[in-house]
């Protein structure tokens, strides 16, 4: 434990000195002034923008009366470092008015002793921030390695989603922005043949960690599911049943999730799919919307679920926009009203403008939490003659 004295009288630092190294504190700087104090812990120019050195100091003693730069000035000037607020400050003071001490504790000195200095009262104190200096440090250690795990989660994460694909009759590209370091969205797709493609977009219950955990469980699943069983009622059936097999015990929450899962087929211009409690999907073909409602109830509530497939047929150039609830509630208003605004965003051009579309619903203010995942799927559908 490295303990910094900053007194501008040799005296006092002499004494304080000779109880720290009875008490077997024998790694002690001096400093006679705030300036010197600055430029042992590393910030001798005082500009915030330059990057401070790493300091190794674990305890400040500081003199609260001292020529040109007096002791609470300067605790107020380490406090605005974030890499220095961790460091205890105890304030050495004759002063015994109230006031001024309370001035020194308001300005980020955790504690103080008197003078003429009590070496039983001193060496408590400095126990007492030492002890408590050492279960910051711990705290702030662990908190990064949980940082640090949870990007890499991110990156796998990350990874096992689908990379954009295009051939002369499709192609299908995402924008996707987690609340959170891990997330509840996702969304795949697969290859079918014969001019056919799986994609599914689902939306777990909640985000964060343990949503993301559930999500992670459904992609390690989905792609034997979907090419196994390919027809989307048999999907989410089959998908309902894995995440049932999870049986959780004493489980507070109810976790499930919403899901759109379809099969494009370009040789014959038609899209089969199941809406499980999912927002709607959105076809658009020359001036019509076609809304991909819901036609059953969401994955996971139940042991069994009635998932009733759907069919919607297109023609020439058309584009088919999937997303999550995140995209809806960035908008003000009611749900029709939100709704109203994604189509109109939504409508032009059939192919994917990702720029545009990322400035329109992905871009918000840069300090405001969001609150729930971001997800759109964009599937454009080109020009071919059915076989």
């Amino acid at each position: 434990m490295k303990i910094l004295v900053v007194d501008d009288n040799p005296t006092n630092v002499i004494i304080i000195r000779e109880i720290l190294k009875k008490e077997e504190y024998r790694n002690i700087e001096i400093a006679s002034s705030a300036r010197e104090m600055f430029a042992i812990l590393g910030v001798a120019d005082l500009d915030p923008q330059v990057k401070p050195k790493v300091s190794d100091i674990d305890l400040i003693l500081l003199d609260m009366m001292m020529p040109e730069m007096d002791g609470i000035e300067a605790c107020r000037i380490v406090q605005t470092y974030e890499h220095l607020r961790d460091i205890p400050i105890i304030m050495v003071t004759a002063v015994g008015d109230s006031k001024k001490l309370a001035e020194a504790l308001d300005a980020g000195a955790g504690d103080y002793v008197t003078k003429p200095i009590n070496k039983v009262e001193l060496m408590a104190r400095i126990r007492l921030a030492l002890r408590l200096k050492q279960e910051k440090d711990w705290h702030k250690e662990r908190d990064q390695r949980i940082q640090d795990e949870l990007k890499l989660a991110a990156m796998v994460q990350n990874a096992v989603l689908s990379l954009p694909v295009g051939d002369e009759f499709i192609e299908i590209d995402a924008l996707y922005k987690p609340s959170f370091e891990l997330a509840g969205d996702l969304y795949a797709w697969y290859p079918l043949g014969d001019g056919r493609y799986g994609i599914i977009l689902l939306d777990m219950m909640g985000h964060g960690i343990s949503s993301s955990l559930f999500t992670m469980f459904i992609a390690s699943v989905l792609k034997d599911t979907v090419v196994t069983y390919v027809d989307p009622e048999k999907v989410i059936q089959e998908l309902n049943r894995r995440f049932n097999q999870l049986h959780i015990e004493n489980q507070l929450i109810q976790y499930y999730f919403t899901a759109i899962y379809m099969v494009v087929d370009t040789r014959f211009k038609k899209i089969d799919y199941v809406n499980a409690g999912h927002p709607p999907g959105l076809l658009f073909q020359g001036d019509q919307v076609v809304k991909l409602e819901r036609s059953s109830h969401p994955v996971g509530l139940f042991d069994r679920i009635d998932a009733q497939p759907q069919t919607v047929s297109y023609e020439g150039e058309s584009h088919l926009v999937l997303y999550t609830d995140g995209l809806l509630e960035a908008v003000d208003g009611e749900q029709e009203d939100q709704l109203a605004f994604l189509v109109s965003q939504l409508r032009e051009g059939h192919s994917f403008n990702k720029a545009r579309m990322e400035e329109t619903f992905f871009v918000g203010e840069p300090d405001a939490e969001q609150d729930d995942d971001k997800c759109l799927v964009w599937i454009s559908l080109k020009e071919g003659a059915a076989e």
